[in-house]
């Protein structure tokens, strides 16, 4: 697992893993990460179909409740299929626009 430091997020980029072992990895460095928005870079990781990314919701859940975005990076699934609680872009550029819509929601109370 790489992990980038940007201004107010951390991009991760996860090695090629199965996506149990890449949210394992993720949990295990989450300490480190919690106190900026997360980017997670899936683009090394197989993922057939935007069920594929339900064990990502309780860390995104976890990372949410502390005021924090929790956005995923992948162009491989159809966005509109992905269970509501994530939150996927396929470029960094929205990702990052998915963490200024999520703060302006957060401040103003929603």
């Amino acid at each position: 697992m790489k992990i980038k430091k940007e201004e107010n997020a951390y991009i991760v980029s996860l090695k090629k893993s199965e996506v149990k072992q890449a949210v394992e990895n993720l949990k295990a460095d989450y300490e480190e990460l919690k106190d900026k928005h997360i980017i997670v870079d899936l683009s090394k990781i197989k993922i057939n179909e935007a069920l594929d990314l339900i064990p990502f919701i309780e860390i995104s859940t976890q990372h949410k409740m502390s005021k924090k975005s929790f956005v995923m990076l992948t162009d491989s699934v159809d966005i509109d299929k992905v269970p509501e609680e994530l939150a996927v872009a396929p470029t960094v550029q929205e990702a990052y626009d998915i963490i200024e819509m999520e703060d302006i929601e957060r401040d103003l109370g929603f």
